[in-house]
């Protein structure tokens, strides 16, 4: 069993801890917090070891009444693989702890690409990254991304990929970010950070992205234009997108007009928390005007990387093929029942 740390159990930390769990040839040997508080309430009620990720914050967890199984470093010593999920910026600081232990990590989209050995994505570079010490699984809409172009370079060449991103104001429970009520151009300056991070599973890419900020917490919105090498069918490119693992091209009689119905859909098929790991395709906006595609997509911006994560682990470790991999943690995750049937 491949014993697996998580440092980090927040949005991200706790779904890939659930995930890992699932799997059947991982276990979680623990997960690190950084101060008490129901996330680490909620560890412990798991079953999970939880470590101490600041020393000094030690005493706060006795005064909680929650039990500690010791400091983040040992919980790093004895992990096969670290998934650091701490606040962006935290993941750089904690690389040094990583290489001293010599621990093989994966940080999150947050951190700076050139902090890491690779970054990576499972649908198009995970024969990349094995034997890697740090490698970052890059962020939910670089995630989204990656998984639509791959498919679509390897079947009918990519010229151009033009991308407008509409994204939350931020999470569910951060009650400090915004905008409340505006509509802002995130960042002013073009192109957005998007694209160049793109480029970091496919440096060849010619891709230039836009990015505003909205006040909605649900999921990120993609409007894309990608002008291929090639005149397919908005047909023959909806059955490819339909045919890839963590696409779901919504069918137009399910009545999904927005991010606030998809997540709706994932609540009443049972998904844990509402998760949605695919990207949700409106089938009707794929549309081919000569060799230009135009669709729109939504990206869950809290769970789109949690496979990821997961597939990440194997790829490092050199456990599996990239098709053993994504196959074993989709049936896992119950991520290969798709959100609803097909037309």
């Amino acid at each position: 069993m491949i014993s697996v740390g998580i440092n980090g159990y927040g949005t991200i930390g706790k779904r890939v801890a659930d995930a890992v769990r699932a799997q059947p040839d991982m276990e979680v040997a623990g997960v690190a917090k950084t101060r008490p508080n129901f996330e680490a309430q909620s560890a412990v009620e798991k079953g999970f070891d939880l470590y101490a990720a600041i020393e000094d914050r030690k005493p706060r967890f006795a005064e909680a009444g929650i039990d500690l199984a010791g400091d983040v470093e040992e919980l790093v010593a004895q992990s096969d693989i670290v998934v650091d999920a701490c606040p962006s910026g935290i993941g750089a600081d904690n690389a040094e702890m990583y290489r001293e232990y010599d621990t093989p990590a994966l940080l999150q989209g947050g951190e700076d690409s050139d902090v890491v050995d690779g970054s990576f994505n499972a649908r198009s570079n995970y024969d990349t990254v094995e034997g890697a010490d740090l490698v970052r699984v890059v962020s939910c809409n670089t995630t989204g991304l990656s998984r639509l172009v791959a498919p679509l370079q390897e079947s009918y060449g990519i010229e151009k990929v033009r991308t407008t991103l509409v994204r939350r104001g931020g999470d569910p429970a951060q009650s400090g970010r915004g905008p409340i009520n505006d509509i802002l151009p995130n960042p002013v300056s073009l192109p957005s950070h998007h694209g160049p991070d793109v480029n970091t599973i496919f440096p060849e890419l010619d891709i230039d992205t836009l990015g505003l900020k909205v006040p909605a917490t649900l999921m990120h919105m993609h409007s894309v234009n990608v002008t291929l090498e090639s005149e397919p069918t908005a047909e023959e490119v909806r059955s490819l997108l339909d045919d890839q693992r963590r696409t779901f091209v919504i069918p137009e009689w399910l009545g999904l007009d927005g991010a606030g119905a998809i997540k709706e859909l994932a609540q009443d098929a049972g998904r844990p928390r509402a998760d949605i790991w695919e990207n949700c395709i409106w089938g009707e906006s794929i549309s081919m005007e000569g060799s230009d595609l135009y669709l729109f997509q939504a990206i869950h911006q809290e769970s789109d990387v949690v496979p990821e994560n997961v597939d990440a682990i194997r790829a490092v470790l050199g456990e599996a093929s990239r098709e053993e991999s994504m196959a074993t943690t989709d049936e896992a995750m119950g991520l290969d029942a798709p959100l609803a049937r097909r037309e």
